[in-house]
């Protein structure tokens, strides 16, 4: 979605492929319950605050910059989500999940597995109507599952961001992760996103085959 300057047009928005998917099963399931704003092509750091006009011209060069056109494209828009806090709210929502890495063995018997069940540090945000997008680089190396969000609310998977070729996406309240029959030690990552705050944490996960040569 774009804002333009003038008289004519005010907002332009353009449905993602998920949109249309909705919309051609009828008005009914096309249903917009939230919306976001962002402001990916904003450059904060032109903003001067030694501009030799004073105060007023300190985000000139950012007033002046171009607007970014919609476009169709989920996985491309909407990095730098715009967040709406309570008042009195002094610090940015982040994510806890009880553990600052996960190391798992493969076994055909015992079935290992880890459980994350994230919260954020206002339990207020990301409740059950939003959950959270948990994103395993590698899905050769584990399985991920999660207990469904009721609803449809998601976020986008930015492509250029994380190898894509291998990677598991999956929406819920919380995740178990299970090790593959890997023939090596295998290092990844999982990422875990609010989808209400955007605010993620970043997991180093280590894979271990059943036995190690």
């Amino acid at each position: 979605m774009g804002y333009l300057t003038g008289n004519e047009i005010t907002v332009d928005a353009i449905l993602t492929k998920k949109g249309r998917e909705l919309l051609a099963m009828g008005r009914s399931a096309f249903n917009v319950t939230q919306f976001a704003v962002a402001d990916d092509e904003i450059d904060y750091g032109l903003y001067d605050t030694a501009h030799p006009l004073g105060t007023a011209y300190y985000g000139s060069a950012i007033e002046r910059m171009p607007i970014v056109e919609a476009s169709p494209d989920e996985t491309q828009n909407l990095r730098y989500k715009l967040v709406t806090l309570d008042r009195g709210t002094n610090a940015i929502p982040t994510i806890q999940v009880g553990t600052a890495a996960i190391t798992l063995t493969y076994s055909s018997t015992a079935n290992p597995s880890f459980n994350i069940k994230p919260t954020t540090s206002d339990g207020t945000l990301n409740g059950p109507t939003f959950g959270y997008t948990a994103i395993l680089y590698d899905g050769e190396a584990a399985v991920l599952s999660s207990t469904p969000v009721p609803g449809t609310s998601t976020v986008p998977v930015f492509f250029g961001d994380i190898p894509m070729t291998n990677a598991v996406v999956v929406r819920g309240l919380d995740f178990t992760i299970r090790p593959r029959d890997v023939t090596q030690r295998t290092e990844t990552q999982l990422v875990i996103i609010g989808n209400q705050t955007g605010a993620t944490i970043t997991i180093p996960v280590t894979i271990n085959p059943a036995t190690i040569t």
